[in-house]
């Protein structure tokens, strides 16, 4: 096909610009178990990563994929998997195991109606908390939620940076409506080459001075890939610089303080967040996910009947932009919390802000169906 026979516009689904942002990223492992609706991305993996000269496996459950990711990964491989809500959840013990190793990996969950099998082809965005506290014990955890087409592209390329980076899962949440939305883009949209592409950092020392947790440098240790010539023990038991597990609450304290605070440290590099018309706004929309795109619609129908309203977008979930969240809500008379769930976001909002002068409404939506753009803007236009 000659460049003029090449198509300049893609009618592409949110779950195929995942896929096509995870290879741009530099993936070359994919482990995964089908599963709605999220199956779209296996089947991308599946096609394209041969051609990079990567590996696509199709494992037997969810358990078996994240254990493939976190092999592959350690081995030198950026890797992923994708999966919905029950496959997730079996997921929660091998992400604790990543997080104390510090093994990089980039885990897609696309939310479905819950809990348990729930309802598989249905939109819902209830795996928020789970998503940041899943698995069991205090764990460090990045989550990013984009919204829109070009978003999730560039969010998926941003996952894989900041999981080599700091040697974390990232967890990427789209919702069924995101996942399986398509939009007519420019195929320059999915052109990677203006965005930084990280590496982990591997070693600077030879092998016979090598601690694979030494962080007398920096909070983040460096690292090798098994078969290059670097000995070292993993293990999801507490263990100090040789990898090896300690008993000693010392070295337990001092190593779980050090996890979080590599993320808490960088969240100025960490954090994104996105607003629309809150330079003047009253009322605040804060939300995520497809329940945004709702929101901005709903906005622009209250702004043209005079009422001041702004949204506040956290684009990474977790950890969440508690400084700009403090900072636009100061200036508001009224909050509104729309997602498909029970209140989530709303307890995180909450809990950022801890004060009861600012009233915090959600509006929620667990019927299986997307928050329509009239449905937050009735309620909004009846709390004004």
């Amino acid at each position: 096909m000659t460049d003029q026979e090449k198509p300049k516009k893609l009618f592409i689904q949110g779950n195929e610009i995942c896929a096509y942002g995870a290879l741009a990223a530099g993936c070359r492992f994919f482990a995964g178990y089908p599963i709605t609706p999220s199956s779209e991305i296996a089947e991308i993996m599946a096609v394209e990563l041969p051609k990079v000269g990567g590996k696509f496996v199709q494992m037997e459950d969810e358990i078996a994929s994240i254990a493939a990711v976190i092999g592959a990964s350690l081995s030198g491989a950026k890797a992923c998997t994708a999966t919905s809500g029950p496959g997730f959840s079996l997921m929660q013990e091998n992400i604790g195991y990543a997080s104390l190793a510090e093994v990089p990996c980039v885990i897609v969950n696309v939310m479905r109606g819950g809990p348990s099998t729930g309802s598989p082809t249905s939109p819902a965005q209830a795996d928020l908390l789970q998503s940041i506290w899943g698995t069991h014990g205090d764990h460090p955890v990045i989550v990013l939620a984009p919204s829109y087409m070009s978003e999730i592209f560039v969010s998926t390329i941003h996952a894989f940076n900041l999981s080599e980076k700091y040697r974390v899962p990232v967890i990427l949440l789209l919702d069924e409506v995101i996942g399986h939305l398509r939009a007519r883009m420019d195929v320059d949209r999915l052109d990677a080459s203006q965005i930084a592409v990280y590496n982990r950092k591997g070693p600077d020392v030879p092998p016979e001075q090598f601690k694979p947790y030494d962080v007398s440098k920096s909070l983040i240790p460096p690292m090798p890939a098994f078969g290059q010539g670097y000995r070292f023990h993993t293990t999801g038991l507490m263990h100090d610089e040789t990898g090896f597990p300690v008993n000693d609450g010392a070295t337990a304290e001092k190593e779980t303080i050090r996890l979080m605070q590599k993320i808490e440290q960088n969240e100025d590099d960490i954090i994104e967040s996105a607003e629309y018309m809150t330079d003047d706004m009253e009322i605040m929309i804060c939300t995520f996910g497809s329940t945004a795109r709702s929101s901005r619609v709903a906005i622009n129908k209250l702004r043209a009947e005079g009422i001041k309203v702004g949204l506040f977008r956290p684009i990474t979930i977790w950890p969440f932009p508690k400084r700009k969240m403090q900072e636009l809500a100061g200036k508001v008379k009224k909050i509104f919390v729309p997602e498909m769930n029970l209140g989530q976001l709303k307890f995180l909002v909450e809990s950022m802000i801890r004060t009861t002068s600012i009233p915090i409404i959600g509006i929620n939506r667990i019927n299986l169906a997307p928050i329509s753009p009239q449905e937050i803007y009735e309620r909004v236009k009846q709390g004004v």
